[in-house]
């Protein structure tokens, strides 16, 4: 009965950190695309290159 709770815990534990990695790529997808557009407004060109680069890579692993 012990193991069944600590792999229950684990099995828990790796939902959650899903669940919180999730959340966390697309809160700062959500800001790069704000960035980006602020980039577009202004004509930065390198910030806009470097943030599409950031976001091709954060889309990459979803």
């Amino acid at each position: 009965m012990g193991k069944m709770n600590v792999s229950n815990e684990a099995i828990f534990a790796l939902f959650a950190e899903l669940v919180w990695d999730d959340a966390i790529r697309k809160q700062r997808t959500r800001d790069l695309y704000k960035e980006i557009d602020h980039a577009l407004a202004v004509g930065d060109q390198a910030t806009f290159l470097a943030l599409t680069s950031e976001l091709k890579q954060l889309q990459s692993f979803a």
